[in-house]
């Protein structure tokens, strides 16, 4: 059993969107949509997972659960066996979609973890960074899943590091989440190689002003959005997402892609933007989208010890 903290914990996830248009592999935005975990140490070894909404059926409740495997990891990180646990998992992040849903399952792992050692080991902001990174493979959207708000990741020496911004009370996020489907490994396949030296100076002053932008100057959100590394490229496999971010942009709204898609971001300047982009989808979709009007997200993830032990 680990340590002296308590033997079972509460864990809450922020949904995240990375890239954000121009910010490729670096920029983050966190959105008050959660995954919840409730997990419990037990003596012996082993594991029983329960998954309610969405994955429920679907995704492994077993040792290769990505939670479960995520809770090892930091264990082992710090040299400490890992007990037999008992997790249940209430989920609302969209898998596959774009919104950070292996993101949000690896930092409820290390958070649950961290809840779990407490008292034995002090996992710090730049551990938990790390080994959630580890895991990921990049840091962009376990970084604000972690943190909250926007944050800015980056590698620097082999190790992960990120900055947090407070994001200006005028933007006003809204998601639309396709029935449809794309994996993050798909999306990453059809990019190239090399991209011209033009674009990459495009999007390196596109990302500095989306800087401004979130954090000063909600104004000026649709020219930062601007992208010409990455959305262009995938827009093949997600032919209709690329078809409304063409209309939404075309009525001065800054759309783009969600993480890797299919699912598309829209960040206003006021509250009304939200309620156009809406109206605009609603008339222009050829399928079914489902709007999700959120927040940022301003503490990151969070865990506490379950009330009965309080």
């Amino acid at each position: 059993m680990p340590g002296d903290g308590p033997g079972r914990v509460l864990v809450k996830v922020p949904a995240t969107s990375a890239n954000l248009g121009p910010g490729f592999d670096t920029l983050g935005l966190a959105l008050s949509l959660y995954d919840e975990l409730d997990v419990e140490a037990v003596p012996g070894s082993g594991v029983e997972v329960h998954v309610e909404g969405v994955g429920a059926g679907e995704v492994p409740t077993d040792a290769s659960n990505l939670v479960v495997r995520s809770i090892a990891a930091t264990f082992a990180s710090v040299g400490r066996p890992l007990p037999g646990l008992v997790l249940r998992a209430r989920n609302a992040v969209p898998h596959g979609r774009g919104l950070g849903s292996s993101a949000a399952a690896i930092v409820s792992g290390v958070m649950a973890a961290k809840g779990l050692l407490e008292g034995d080991v002090d996992l710090d902001a730049g551990a938990l960074l790390g080994v959630a990174t580890d895991l990921e493979g990049h840091p962009d959207n376990v970084a604000p899943a972690l943190f909250g708000g926007l944050t800015i990741a980056w590698m620097q020496g082999g190790r992960a590091a990120h900055k947090r911004l407070l994001v200006h009370r005028g933007v006003s996020p809204v998601v639309f989440v396709p029935e449809s489907t794309l994996s993050t490994k798909l999306a990453r396949s059809l990019q190239p190689a090399s991209v011209p030296h033009a674009d990459a100076t495009f999007n390196v002053s596109r990302s500095a002003l989306l800087v401004a932008a979130l954090v000063q100057s909600p104004e000026l959100l649709l020219a930062a959005t601007e992208d010409r590394l990455h959305q262009s490229y995938r827009a093949g496999a997600m032919p209709e997402t690329d078809a409304l971010i063409r209309v939404l942009r075309e009525a001065g709204l800054a759309a783009v892609v969600s993480g890797a898609g299919p699912s598309l971001l829209v960040l206003g300047s006021d509250p009304g933007q939200r309620l156009l982009a809406a109206e605009l989808v609603r008339e222009h979709a050829l399928s079914a989208w489902r709007p999700l009007m959120t927040a940022v997200d301003l503490r990151g993830a969070t865990v506490v010890p379950h009330p009965a032990l309080t």
